[in-house]
């Protein structure tokens, strides 16, 4: 099998006979995509993710013979497989077209494995996008399966098996059936823990500020704020002003005090714009702008990446492969993009130089960072032709990438120190002098403590007039409990897991029952206490942020080919398991029980408080009474809706499949149910409770039979989604 020629047009012949060739890729969405730039004589097809994977019922992996694995056809692919084979068959060309990362390069081998296919053939080819010049680079440039990647992927799988297949087991006999233990997982939930004991641990302290309003000669009506900073030269520490009672005191020693600027600071602060995303920065940032957990956001942005349907130029890969840490950008972008900030900002928008951003040292630099596959196609273009998830999305990735390449924005800043008695005010503030990449995009912050205040003009040795003298009563705050976005930061800061890493184990651990969402904050439960614990005292290690980072770095080292994956097993694999066996005489005849949730809720059979278990089909309230109290309940989420139908409480509820919806108390009785959100306040127009319809064509109506009231939602929807609680 011979290479494409790159000529920008591909052989379909040889010999004087047609070609049949073809294309194997992960997903419908982009076969279908990929199909419309290849044409004629190329068949695209799905292998639908892996087709191949260690059994299920075993451990699957030979430890005493190189930890050889022993893959198993997936069971129900059987039918796909067959398809596969037939195809492969027919056809004078194989090409293996799946994701450009471990995985894909691994489901490749695998595929080629079962077809038969010549490992030493250029077979293997990848799309950083889904483009008619990305598809067609790719066919024009195929290579063989790097086996390093592939080796990679078997390192981590494997490593992650025997972790799950070894320690899982331990889980079950001694805590509850259905647990696991896995290599991120189990520190992801530590981490969490780890800060749930600082906030227990936390002594609130109360401490006082005090701030002064002041107005310069000739704007009076302008006054600015100014904090007290230092008394007789030392500077105040958080607690400097430990009471309401030594704030009053300060005060008085300043009644009567003339207000004078000692010293006026200006200057001008660059501010530069945030790199173009890579897979981590983009789940922070929707997590944060958009609300959405990093689970939907990969999913939309596949979607985005495979190809969507656009008007005028049919299916299309919307952005860049994203999967990756590199913050890499091809020239042509670069270039689109600054045609693009010329024309609609002008050339002032422009930075001096090119921006080139560094990656982190351990990035794998193999594709771009995520970035729109063509930058000419603004998210108002192709809105239409997305749902309105899939354009919040691409608008983000858009606009952060053409900031990227802007102009800094410049701020006039001024610092002013204010003298009074013995004490030291401050006052600062800023004025936008450019605003350079702001105009289009800025990134969000979990906190933002900028001063905006604009100052009056001041010079040294001005004489200022006191407006107000206030104390401020403050408490020391806990430390926040991580959400998907800061938890996210702190695996990738600490060097646990990859890209494609962080949105499933999330998903594993809100699974387990390990975590909990309290809003927007992950929380663990007693379960996931109980576990890490044990964890902690017989398995130290796997639940060690040094030990699973200095880990992941030896698995990055069988990519680069510095080390064999068989090195890094057996490494780790003799002290893993005299620790399982020193657990295992540890624990002997121990279970750990796991402490019930108390409720406020009465047993209306026996007058105990419930408490709340987690069985089969997940959580539920029962009677501490149990063997002689069988009393049980459902667990309700009351909305504050009342049913259209009947008047009853419409409660929050979840389908077979997790997707949750809203349906009446009443049910079976009262068959109501909606996608829509209940809202207390009552319609107009027939008192009925209203209800709020999501997405496109968002609205406020009532459900009530007979009456069509509606009005459109003003402003940013804050419903959000029945599945996302």
């Amino acid at each position: 099998m011979g290479a494409f020629i790159d000529r920008g047009e591909f052989p379909r012949e040889r010999n004087g006979y047609k070609l049949s060739n073809l294309v194997i890729v992960e997903s419908p969405a982009k076969a279908k995509t990929i199909k419309k730039y290849l044409g004629k004589g190329f068949e695209v097809v799905a292998s639908m993710g892996h087709v191949r994977d260690l059994p299920k019922s075993k451990l699957g992996v030979d430890v005493d013979n190189g930890f050889a694995p022993q893959y198993v056809d997936i069971k129900g692919k059987e039918d796909l497989i067959k398809d596969l084979k037939k195809a492969a068959k027919k056809s004078d060309a194989i090409y293996l077209a799946t994701d450009p990362d471990r995985e894909g390069e691994a489901i490749s081998w695998h595929l080629a494995q079962m077809l038969g296919v010549d490992m030493k053939e250029q077979n293997r080819v990848t799309f950083n996008e889904i483009t008619k010049s990305g598809v067609h680079y790719g066919m024009e440039h195929p290579r063989t399966i790097d086996e390093k990647l592939v080796d990679a992927q078997q390192a981590r799988r494997i490593l992650d098996r025997i972790v799950g297949y070894k320690i899982s087991p331990f889980l079950w006999r001694k805590v509850r059936k259905g647990l696991s233990a896995g290599r991120v997982q189990s520190v992801a939930v530590r981490i969490i823990l780890d800060r749930e004991e600082e906030i227990r641990a936390f002594k609130q302290q109360e401490y006082w500020s005090i701030d002064a309003l002041l107005a310069a000669k000739g704007h009076a009506k302008k006054p600015f704020p100014a904090k007290l900073y230092s008394i007789d030269g030392k500077k105040l520490e958080l607690a400097g002003i430990p009471d309401e009672a030594s704030a009053k005191k300060i005060i008085e020693s300043l009644e009567g005090a003339e207000y004078t600027v000692a010293g006026v600071k200006k200057g001008v602060r660059k501010k530069s714009p945030a790199p173009p995303f890579i897979t981590s920065t983009l789940q922070q940032e929707a997590s944060r702008r958009l609300g959405y957990q990093s689970r939907r956001t990969m999913k939309i942005a596949q979607e985005l990446y495979e190809g969507v349907e656009i008007e005028g130029i049919g299916a299309t890969g919307l952005i860049t492969y994203m999967r990756t840490d590199s913050l890499r950008i091809s020239d042509e972008a670069a270039d689109v993009a600054k045609a693009y900030i010329t024309e609609t900002y002008g050339k002032e928008y422009l930075p001096g130089t090119r921006r080139v951003f560094k990656s982190k040292k351990n990035a794998q630099d193999a594709h771009e960072a995520i970035r729109p596959s063509d930058p000419t196609l603004t998210p108002e273009k192709v809105k239409k032709d997305l749902s309105a998830e899939q354009y919040k999305l691409y608008k983000l990735i858009w606009e952060r990438f053409i900031a990227s390449q802007m102009a800094n924005a410049l701020l006039d800043t001024v610092a002013v120190d204010i003298n009074a008695a013995n004490c030291l005010f401050k006052a600062s503030g800023f004025t936008v002098k450019f605003d350079g990449f702001t105009v289009l995009y800025e990134e969000s912050k979990d906190s933002d403590d900028e001063n905006s205040a604009a100052l009056p003009p001041l010079e040294t040795g001005g004489v200022l007039a006191l407006k107000q003298l206030t104390p401020n009563q403050h408490f020391t705050q806990p430390p926040a409990r991580y959400t998907e976005a800061s938890l996210i930061k702190t695996l990738e800061e600490n060097g646990i897991g990859r890209p494609s890493t962080y949105a499933p184990t999330i998903t594993t651990i809100l699974a387990r029952g390990y975590v909990e969402r309290e809003g927007k904050a992950l929380k663990p439960t007693a379960l996931g206490e109980v576990t890490t614990k044990l964890m902690e005292e017989q398995f130290s290690k796997i639940v060690d942020i040094d030990f699973t980072a200095n880990m992941e770095k030896s698995l990055d080292e069988v990519e680069e080919g510095k080390e064999s994956y068989t090195q890094v097993l057996d490494g780790f694999y003799g002290d893993f398991m005299t620790t399982l066996e020193t657990a295992e005489k540890n624990m002997e005849g121990t279970r750990v029980k796991v402490p019930d949730e108390e409720t406020d809720v009465v047993c209306e059979l026996c007058g105990r408080k419930m408490v709340i278990k987690t069985g089969r089909f997940g959580k539920f309230l029962a009677c501490p009474g149990f063997p002689e109290c069988r009393n049980t309940k459902k667990i309700v989420k009351e909305t504050g809706g009342l049913c259209p139908v009947c008047g009853g409480k419409v409660l929050a509820k979840k389908s077979k499949n997790g997707k949750g919806y809203y349906g009446c108390e009443h049910f079976p009785e009262c068959k109501f149910m909606t996608w829509d959100k209940p809202l207390s306040e009552p319609c107009p127009k027939c008192g009925a409770a209203l209800f709020q319809k999501t997405g496109r064509g968002a609205l406020i109506h009532c459900l009530k039979e007979g009456c069509d009231y509606a009005r459109p939602v003003k402003g940013k929807s804050s419903a959000g989604d029945a599945d996302e609680e």
